[in-house]
């Protein structure tokens, strides 16, 4: 059976390189007239389909030593369990899927190295390679694919045994090489008329930088004559700015003055106003205050003992007299 990536790569090759040539004699003779290849070419897909061949045959033979692992270091008894036989499986599953998706990573690696070659030799004559992704699944080709790997590729087919390079060789050198001539001489063609408009540019530029120093020159004239004039204007509007910022200071500083003036009285007002109101207010509280009975009483109470005092004093003084 053949691979499914070396089938898809043949397709792709079908796809871009394989095409008409701008000459109308062929440089080889069509030996596969369904997919356009000639001689060289089938020489090519061949020995590429070998390589593929050999490392699926080498995968093949990983996959069988597998299972034969598994039948020489598990299948030893004569019965198993249902889980026995499920651990068994499962670590064959895990082993064999190792194995194919390292192949296949492997073999897309593989395609890209090559289609990097093809896409090498394409972009030094300047061309662009496209594919079409999707006549890779084409079954059709893919059968006619399936059936040359039958009937025209087999290991006694008598092929061209050429030696591998390490890049294939150039497509059509001669359509090619012509089309690269008419571009080279159309480049420089336009080459030319870029240096022939550069050169009047530069004579243009040229122009106008003299003219724009002998305007600089003329300018600087004329501002060396209007200097003085000029600085004794500015130095005028400058002097009158100051007179005029110092008024509007003055005139801000004694309005300050005043404000802060009238302020001053009118705080003083106030504070008298309030000295008054307080003392006003003392006399009516202790007005108030002695018309209360607590007073009264403590008034009476007072007098009591100042009339005590004087009764003990009296009488102090009798007996210091005595003795």
């Amino acid at each position: 059976m053949l691979d499914p990536n070396v089938n898809a790569l043949y397709l792709i090759l079908e796809t871009f390189i394989f095409t008409p040539c701008h000459d109308k004699t062929p440089h080889y003779p069509a030996v596969m007239a369904d997919f356009g290849f000639n001689e060289h070419h089938q020489n090519e897909v061949i020995n590429y389909m070998r390589f593929a061949r050999s490392k699926r045959t080498l995968r093949l033979k990983t996959i069988d030593s597998c299972f034969q692992d598994l039948k020489d270091s598990r299948l030893i008894e004569e019965t198993y369990t249902v889980d026995e036989v499920s651990d068994m499986l499962d670590g064959l599953q895990v082993l064999v899927r190792g194995e194919v998706e390292m192949e296949l990573i492997n073999t897309a690696h593989t395609n890209v190295l090559l289609l990097r070659q093809l896409f090498s030799q394409a972009e030094k004559f300047y061309l662009r390679l496209q594919t079409d992704i999707s006549e890779l699944e084409n079954r059709e080709l893919l059968e006619q694919v399936a059936e040359f790997e039958k009937t025209d590729f087999k290991p006694n087919s008598k092929v061209n045994q050429e030696s591998s390079k390490p890049k294939l060789a150039p497509l059509n050198e001669g359509g090619v090489s012509e089309l690269l001539q008419k571009e080279i001489s159309r480049l420089q063609e336009d080459n030319d008329k870029l240096k022939a408009r550069l050169r009047t540019l530069e004579s243009q530029a040229m122009s106008a930088l003299d003219d724009k120093s002998k305007a600089e020159r003329a300018l600087k004239d004329l501002q060396k004559s209007q200097g003085d004039h000029q600085e004794i204007a500015n130095l005028e509007g400058t002097v009158a700015a100051m007179q005029a910022d110092f008024e509007k200071t003055l005139n801000a500083n004694v309005a300050s003055q005043k404000d802060l003036q009238d302020s001053l009285v009118s705080a003083k007002h106030d504070l008298l106003r309030v000295q008054e109101q307080l003392s006003l207010a003392e006399k009516e509280l202790e007005k108030k205050f002695q018309q209360t009975a607590a007073y009264r009483n403590m008034k009476e109470i007072l007098t009591k003992k100042n009339e005590q005092i004087k009764d003990l004093r009296k009488r102090l003084q009798r007996y210091e007299s005595d003795e």
